[in-house]
């Protein structure tokens, strides 16, 4: 698995991980009412210098994060300008970016330990009702580790495809990096059985 965490440290990591997951929530609430989209651009230039301001290396590694965002906003922002309403589609397309930009932001900056503790902490009123906290955590965990993780195996898809044909691929690695997912998954799952699975936490 691929840690997003930046290994080089900045003046972002030692805020404890709830902190930093409350801010982004509470900036997250504050980005849905914002219906003017110079507002909302002004936010994300707010995000954009948060990275700045973490270093180069933070900077470059939030851009090739959304790298794979960019094609998703593209397509909305296309539809809205077929149907006439590229504000609406500015809007959204605009809250799309500043909101994964966010959450990638504390994903960079905090360890996945810390914060999948904090969601357990968060959770710990439901073990009462038999829900168990430590699956719940490491399901969150493993999304977030393999993220990049498919991203980069649909990159190595997309070489691929450009060796051997000079058509686009558009569609047509769909199913194979379905199928790389479910590949993973299936290994993932066989790992967890041979540990003993997760345990229920006291």
């Amino acid at each position: 698995m691929l840690a997003m965490t930046l290994e080089q440290p900045t003046w972002l990591h030692p805020w404890p991980a709830g902190a930093k997951m409350a801010a982004m929530a509470v900036a997250m609430v504050g980005f849905l009412p914002v219906t003017d989209p110079w507002v909302i651009a002004a936010l994300v230039a707010g995000t954009a210098a948060l990275y700045a301001s973490l270093g180069a290396v933070a900077l470059r590694r939030g851009l090739r994060l959304l790298r794979p965002l960019l094609l998703v906003i593209a397509a909305i922002m296309a539809w809205h300008l077929i149907i006439g309403s590229p504000r609406q589609g500015a809007v959204i397309c605009l809250r799309i970016l500043g909101l994964v930009a966010l959450a990638n932001l504390v994903t960079l900056t905090t360890r996945l330990d810390d914060m999948t503790a904090v969601l357990e902490r968060l959770l710990s009123p439901l073990r009462r009702l038999g829900l168990n906290t430590a699956a719940v955590s490491l399901a969150l965990a493993l999304v977030i580790r393999c993220i990049p993780v498919l991203s980069q195996k649909g990159g190595a898809l997309l070489d691929a495809w450009r060796a051997r044909s000079p058509r686009r691929a558009g569609f047509r690695i769909a199913v194979p990096l379905a199928l790389v997912a479910l590949d993973d998954a299936d290994h993932l799952a066989e790992a967890l059985r041979a540990r003993g699975g997760v345990a229920r936490p006291d």
